[in-house]
């Protein structure tokens, strides 16, 4: 038999496509190390990281007692926490670069019906992300220390440590900023199909419990901070409704067969 009649392999000539798209991978994730190293750079020569940590440590120390500092009961404490602070603030700064190359990386597969979706809700969750920081540092710390400092026995000296300090707002951190993607689930829940606007209204009622819950589990047993989280979670959901609209009506598939990735 010839080679004529041979049957076509299925797999002929996928080895080098798929080669290429790790490549392209490897390059994309080189660029976002590089942009976050760079970034860490910077804030290492100025700010520094020592600055960074008493900004950061600012909430806290303006409602400590007079005279009280935090403590470090690690040896190495006061070297690691500073750089892991740095390090935070890098990948945070850095946080549209590396977007920016998971967008280039997933686009060219992508439809433009879809490119139109897609590139919005990567720039509107990076803003939402840094919304809900932004909100949790200025507002939300400041009255969740003055609220725990309120119900301190006279007899104790707080004096809180920092890697303690830096887990409680690291986990805070990616609380409010993950609460404040609300906007974004819903979008994409209605653009896919799974729930309708009009199911999306009627599920009002049960993420108000829904919120309140979640805001109860993932922030510390306040009022305060439980409110502060699911507040804002129910008026974004509000807004992620009124979006929805807008995203499915925007991002439509054409009906020709010109739709091309």
């Amino acid at each position: 038999m010839t080679d004529s009649h041979k049957p076509d392999d299925e797999l002929a000539g996928t080895e080098q496509p798929f080669v290429s798209h790790l490549i392209e991978l490897r390059d994309r994730l080189v660029r976002a190390a590089i942009a976050v190293a760079v970034c860490f750079g910077v804030l290492a020569l100025y700010p520094g990281p020592s600055m960074l940590y008493d900004l950061l440590a600012a909430p806290m120390i303006a409602n400590l007692p007079a005279g009280s500092t935090m403590i470090a009961t690690n040896v190495i404490s006061p070297f690691l926490v500073p750089l892991k602070i740095t390090l935070m603030a890098a990948f945070l700064i850095a946080l549209p670069v590396v977007l920016y190359q998971v967008w280039a990386f997933v686009a060219p597969g992508l439809y433009s019906h879809e490119k139109k979706l897609v590139m919005p809700l990567v720039v509107s969750s990076t803003l939402l992300f840094f919304v809900g920081v932004a909100f949790c540092y200025f507002f939300v710390f400041g009255q969740v220390f003055k609220f725990i400092q309120s119900f301190a026995p006279k007899s104790i000296t707080a004096a809180p440590d920092i890697e303690a300090y830096l887990s409680f707002v690291m986990s805070m951190f990616i609380a409010f900023g993950a609460a404040f993607e609300v906007p974004v689930v819903v979008v994409v829940l209605a653009r896919m199909g799974i729930v309708t606007v009009e199911k999306l209204r009627e599920f009002r009622g049960y993420f108000i419990v829904v919120a309140f819950i979640i805001a109860a589990v993932i922030t510390p047993p306040d009022v305060v901070s439980q409110l502060a989280l699911a507040i804002p979670m129910c008026l974004l959901y509000e807004v992620g409704i009124w979006a929805s609209g807008f995203f499915i009506r925007y991002s439509k598939a054409p009906d020709s067969a010109t739709d091309q990735p």
